[in-house]
């Protein structure tokens, strides 16, 4: 999120609550419709909307054949980006970033001085993209400034030599310029709807926006685009067309809705964000689109075709004396990237947004939780942009940033990692790569040391295989059906592990079987991805499901894979027999229709067993079935 001071939702700026607080009220309301709606309508109710939505965008440009996978084929995001951006300093009141008042630090000087940095110390590594964030048509009062057309000029005193001979220095490093513009027409580019559009006679400012002046964006910063007017394409071609002549590569388009924590008809910006790809391409200019920020997942099929990467969550900037915090906002991704690991591949990424690990104090983090941020982005294949200053990086940072193994995990073909445990304090994260290994990520984010688990049949396999450990450069040698480590608090490891023993034999039983017990509000409904096309939801409010007849031959404690559906993150008691279970949090699987799993450890007896998922007086994940080793 980007904004002026007079305009923003964070921070200290004033006028509008501190992120905290909004947060607070966000899930408020979301748990206020979890406690209205079963899960399996909910699914219903979501793909009706989606669908609506769907439709009322279908004819909204002519860009709709466009696609990310075109832009994949051509080169353009084949890989998460990788590079540095201006708005961690910005918004920091670190001592001495911003010395002329809050986000001076943007200025012409600034940018190339890092961009000459970045081409010194990171590009070999494979940073490349020098990005300028919001302010760049600002003044020190953040004070709009705009040309004839209605387009944001350079600041003369930010920028006095302009922004082509800003992206011509950065070219001349070798790299690619980035720049930033919000979503919209700015309210002070309107000029009474008398101002004309560039290459489009006839067309005013008024032409462009509905009649009523009605807001969109984050901030309500700017007037909605009408796109049942031709003009108001020409207006954003116009704009694409200025960024093309001025050389550069890349756009972030901020306060993007369904997003931003903005909903509603006048904040969705779906047909501006295609009228932008369109533009775009018809400028000739490969131009690296990114949508910001906090999008709307049921839209991501949406943000998939017509941009290359999209924030997933508000902003990682703690808006403090530090660049970030672990609490503000760095742990919350652990909660809210699971959701999404599904819509990201070539083309389109899932955006963690900045990763600030290189500057120690400026920071605001210990070493631990350095090492366990940039480990979390990068199984997440998440773009790799630095906010940090990179003529100051510690030893330590340097090391994270340029540790190219770790940066091929990013960049790798695997697909992005989920959790293979349920959410908690020590969490086990995970994917297979394509030469048969797996990355495997060990995390623990509790307060006080404590000792992680990776067990091998979370992965569905056992025996011995190999580890290595990414961090430290080190083969560990032969581990036989897991891995463990005693972490400090945050603290992470990050594993490749081959495989040489074989998948265990496993049995499995679905959860709309007649042999199973159903109480409470518990039923069973189609489910096209699952095992046997059906699963059992509806659980909340004093419901259950128990598979009966679950049969091993001795007794143990079995690592038991469990198929499940849930659109946001939701726990369930889960207990064999008669134990007194354990309250799980299944990360959410992005939609109402998508299979996950997760792996749980029970108790069970020689003989025949019962497996229990409880939803107390909460919503719980659907279920779709329990695949249970025949060996502990």
């Amino acid at each position: 999120m980007r904004s002026s001071p007079s305009t923003a939702l964070r921070g200290t700026r004033p006028g509008f609550p501190r992120r905290t607080l909004r947060a607070t009220l966000v899930l408020a309301v979301t748990a206020g419709l979890a406690t209205a709606v079963p899960a399996v309508d909910q699914a219903m109710a979501a793909t009706a909307k989606s669908t609506a939505k769907s439709t009322a965008t279908a004819t909204a440009t002519a860009a709709d054949s466009a696609s990310t996978t075109a832009d994949a084929t051509s080169g353009l995001a084949a890989k998460p980006y990788m590079g540095w951006s201006s708005w961690s300093m910005q918004s920091s009141q670190y001592p001495g970033l911003n010395p002329d008042g809050s986000y001076s630090y943007l200025t012409e000087a600034n940018v190339l001085k890092q961009a000459d940095a970045l081409a010194a110390t990171l590009k070999k590594y494979g940073y490349e993209y020098v990005n300028i964030d919001a302010g760049w048509w600002m003044d020190q009062n953040w004070t709009s400034e705009f040309d004839q057309y209605g387009r944001q000029t350079p600041d003369p005193v930010r920028f006095p030599h302009g922004m082509k001979s800003v992206a011509d220095h950065i070219h001349a490093k070798g790299l690619k310029a980035g720049i930033y513009l919000p979503v919209g027409l700015e309210k002070g580019a309107y000029g009474e709807g008398k101002v004309p559009i560039r290459n489009a006679p006839g067309c005013t400012t008024a032409d462009v926006v509905y009649p009523d002046l009605r807001t969109t964006n984050g901030w309500d910063s700017a007037y909605k685009l009408d796109f049942d007017n031709p003009c108001a394409q020409k207006y954003i071609d116009s704009q694409a067309q200025m960024l093309a002549d001025w050389g550069y590569d890349f756009l972030k388009l901020d306060g993007v809705g369904p997003g931003s924590f903005k909903s509603g008809d006048n904040y969705d910006n779906v047909p501006d964000v295609a009228a932008w790809h369109k533009a775009i391409g018809d400028t000739g200019r490969p131009m690296h689109l990114e949508l910001s920020w906090s999008l709307d997942i049921g839209h991501a099929a949406d943000w998939k075709k017509y941009s290359n990467g999209w924030r997933i969550d508000t902003d990682v900037e703690c808006y403090c004396k530090t660049l970030v915090t672990w609490e503000n906002s760095v742990n919350d991704r652990w909660n809210d990237a699971p959701a999404w690991s599904g819509k990201a591949g070539p083309g389109g990424w899932n955006d963690l947004d900045a990763i600030d690990v290189g500057n120690g104090e400026m920071d605001g983090l210990t070493p631990a939780e350095r090492q366990s941020y940039m480990t979390l982005w990068a199984i997440n294949k998440s773009p790799l942009y630095t906010g940090d200053d990179l003529t100051r990086l510690d030893d330590y940072g340097l090391s994270l940033l340029t540790n190219q193994e770790v940066i091929a995990v990013d960049q790798s073909d695997s697909p992005v990692a989920r959790p293979v445990t349920p959410m908690g304090d020590q969490q086990v994260w995970g994917t297979r790569n394509a030469d048969g290994s797996y990355t495997v990520a060990l995390f623990n984010l509790g307060d006080s040391s404590a000792s992680v688990t990776a067990d091998w049949a979370s992965f569905g396999f056992t025996g011995a295989a190999s580890v290595r450990d990414l961090w430290r450069h080190q083969n560990l040698g032969t581990y036989k059906n897991r891995i463990s480590a005693t972490l400090p608090a945050h603290g992470s490891r990050l594993f490749t592990v081959k495989p040489g023993g074989t998948s265990p034999a496993t049995i499995r039983y679905e959860a709309e079987s007649g042999n199973n017990t159903l109480t409470g509000n518990a039923s069973l409904a189609s489910c096209d991805s699952c095992s046997g096309g059906k699963k059992v939801g509806n659980l909340y409010l004093d419901s259950r499901l128990q598979f009966n007849d679950i049969t091993v031959k001795k007794d143990g404690i079995y690592t038991i894979n469990v198929g499940y559906v849930s659109g946001d993150p939701r726990s369930v008691t889960v207990y064999s027999n008669s134990g007194n279970g354990t309250r799980l949090k299944f990360p959410s699987t992005g939609d109402w229709s998508t299979v996950q799993t997760v792996s749980v450890q029970l108790a069970l007896k020689a003989g025949s067993n019962s497996i229990t998922f409880d939803s107390g007086w909460d919503y719980s994940p659907d279920i779709d079935r329990v695949d249970v080793p025949k060996t502990a």
